[in-house]
């Protein structure tokens, strides 16, 4: 190795473990974690302040406190760092895809869809670790709460890529002994005579859509209870507490097994939500992030 590269190699150290003591706060807490001695962590600093002219760091028996010229020595270090991590991880990434990726869903669909997946995804790709997170709360993908969300409905205006997996439909369901206590609903207009069950979130329509020939027409429901997921509307459709309007992922099984029973298809206007795969795009998309997002579009699209 020429002389240059080991100064380039070195500073590289020197960046790695001046970050270190600002986060362990002591040359000693440093050295454990590196695997070095505490005054060889203090000789590295010294040799960079000596370098650069400047005073990094302020110590005395108790604390070590970063100077302003400190911290802007750190910001840049840890800059650097992460920088070369991704350069690293997507040189390494063209061979076989690899490293943690963090998956956002939301709770029904996730359990329903995309975890049955997994193991298949686990199996093609064994060298990236699936950090699922099942929750109808919106993941940050810019700052940093996930790599791949899974989205339904219109999207916001963002600097997010997106790309379309598939889409959701609806469908009014009840249950065989819901009906025989409460009587089958003919037109949409007999709900109002029914315990309708309804989503609890703020983007959740107010109002159930219909259609009649030409016409469209929505209607107010009421029930006795809300939830912020289709699969808990139709399990409790299921278990013979009323009517639901949910996704028809999320009692595809119920209806298949005659569990529940669709209602008004007369009516359906045939609305759907769009799903998509969320995640931050361009040049340095990781190859993990691009692996699974094919793999949904294959399996869902």
């Amino acid at each position: 190795m020429n002389a240059k590269a080991l100064s380039q190699t070195d500073r590289t150290r020197a960046l790695e473990l001046f970050a270190a003591v600002a986060a362990e706060g002591s040359f000693s807490a440093a050295g454990r974690r590196l695997g070095l001695t505490p005054s060889a962590v203090g000789r590295t600093v010294d040799r960079i302040e000596q370098r650069l002219g400047v005073r990094l760091l302020l110590r005395s028996t108790r604390a070590l406190t970063l100077t302003p010229e400190g911290h802007a020595y750190l910001a840049a270090a840890r800059r650097i760092l992460t920088d070369l991590d991704e350069a690293e991880q997507a040189i390494a990434d063209q061979g076989a895809p690899r490293g943690r990726l963090r998956v956002s869903a939301a709770l029904s669909h996730g359990r329903l869809c995309v975890v049955p997946l997994l193991g298949a995804f686990a199996a093609r790709y064994p060298h990236i670790l699936v950090d699922i997170n099942l929750s109808d709360s919106i993941a940050d993908i810019a700052g940093g709460e996930a790599d791949v969300a899974i989205r339904f409905g219109p999207l916001a205006d963002s600097a997010l890529t997106a790309r379309k997996l598939g889409t959701s439909a609806r469908v009014i369901v009840a249950s065989p002994g819901y009906l025989a206590r409460a009587g089958t609903p003919l037109t949409p207009e007999d709900l109002h005579r029914h315990n309708c069950l309804n989503f609890n979130f703020r983007r959740a329509e107010p109002t159930w859509p219909f259609c009649s020939g030409a016409r469209s027409y929505a209607m107010n429901v009421s029930g006795s209870i809300e939830a912020n997921n289709g699969e808990t509307l139709g399990q409790l459709a299921a278990a013979d507490v009323g009517i639901a309007r949910v996704g028809a992922f999320s009692v595809a099984a119920e209806i298949a097994d005659g569990r529940l029973v669709p209602l008004l298809e007369d009516y359906n206007p045939g609305d759907v939500e769009e799903i998509h795969a969320v995640f931050s795009g361009g040049a340095k998309l990781p190859a993990r992030v691009r692996a699974f997002v094919d793999f949904l579009v294959e399996h869902l699209h």
